[in-house]
């Protein structure tokens, strides 16, 4: 496949990593998310399997490699192997990676890596039960955990638990975690919660930074792990008693953004220069021709208008009303 100049921006940041969100759909009602449910704009009209080519086949000849599937909840796709098939068969495409709330996790797991998932992330944010009901509006748990189990047994590269970090709920369960990491091969990610356009009340509530986390890890004798290129945010540590390792999410800590390797497409083919920026651009009409030349320019000239930061810790939250509009 012909290739062209890596896509780099303004401040010397390359992007081989892209987060493609599938569609703003989401059966889950997590507190820190859709408390109310799916309230998105687009319930219908998500891309389609053509354009999804068209789309990573273009991204692939600027030098990405790391496809991450992401929501709402992108597992709602019917279409969701034929997706990871066409994705994993682009030329230059070495990981593609699923983000799940682990609802068809026991059930599906094992088709999504026949099909040629290489990585998986899913979303735990309480190991109790009546927590995670809580947080969550789902009572499948245990069945989470069990497709969790699965999902270790089939040779993916990596298996990840995202957990949002909320002050009042499982902030106190750190020493769970780490008993369930200790003989499991799993990264467990705490998520800093991160103010939207719809969480103002909510974030000033539950907001808690990981710093806390951090600095309990170095001094029971946890170690940094060094960064790989396609990497995503997570500062992670490693164990020597732990078969399991820690990452945090720490979007409100210095130089959060210097790092930044990553680029967000929405269901509906809008670029997302940054999470948390407040115009985004559409490029739907270029995904219309097997031509990725117009797509190519398109991300070339766009890249340019690419901030060196959020402005988070400035209550400056962009459009994004809430994650579910493009997966986090």
């Amino acid at each position: 496949m012909l290739t062209v100049p890596q896509l780099s921006d303004a401040w010397s940041r390359s992007f081989r990593y892209l987060r493609l969100s599938l569609t703003e759909k989401c059966n889950f009602t997590c507190n820190y998310c859709l408390p109310d449910g799916t309230d998105c704009h687009s319930m219908t009209d998500d891309l389609t399997l053509i354009e999804i080519r068209r789309l990573v086949t273009a991204f692939a000849m600027l030098g990405t490699e790391k496809i991450r599937l992401t929501g709402g909840e992108p597992t709602l796709r019917r279409d969701l192997n034929e997706i990871i098939r066409t994705c994993k068969s682009v030329p230059g495409i070495k990981s593609v990676a699923l983000t799940t709330n682990g609802f068809r996790l026991e059930k599906d797991v094992a088709s999504w890596r026949e099909a040629g998932l290489d990585a998986l992330n899913v979303s735990v944010d309480s190991l109790r039960p009546e927590m995670f009901q809580l947080i969550t509006g789902s009572g499948k748990l245990q069945s989470i955990l069990q497709g969790l189990e699965q999902a270790q047994s089939l040779g993916f590269q990596q298996v990840k638990i995202n957990t949002v970090l909320l002050r009042e709920q499982n902030a106190r369960e750190l020493d769970s975690f780490l008993d369930f990491i200790k003989t499991r091969n799993l990264t467990l990610r705490f998520i800093e919660l991160m103010q939207t356009g719809d969480n103002v009340d909510f974030f000033a509530r539950q907001h808690l930074s990981a710093e806390s986390i951090r600095q309990r890890l170095l001094a029971d004798g946890w170690t940094q792990k060094l960064r790989s290129i396609n990497a995503g945010p997570a500062k992670e540590y490693n164990h020597p008693d732990y078969k399991g390792s820690i990452g945090l999410i720490m979007p409100y800590s210095q130089d959060f953004c210097a790092s930044c390797n990553r680029l967000r497409v929405s269901s509906q083919a809008e670029l997302y220069l940054c999470l948390f920026a407040e115009q985004h651009l559409s490029f739907r009409d270029l995904l219309q021709s097997d031509d990725p030349q117009p797509v190519i320019q398109f991300l070339q000239q766009a890249i340019l208008h690419k901030t060196a930061g959020h402005n988070l810790h400035q209550q400056q939250t962009g459009s994004t009303k809430q994650l579910a509009m493009i997966g986090g």
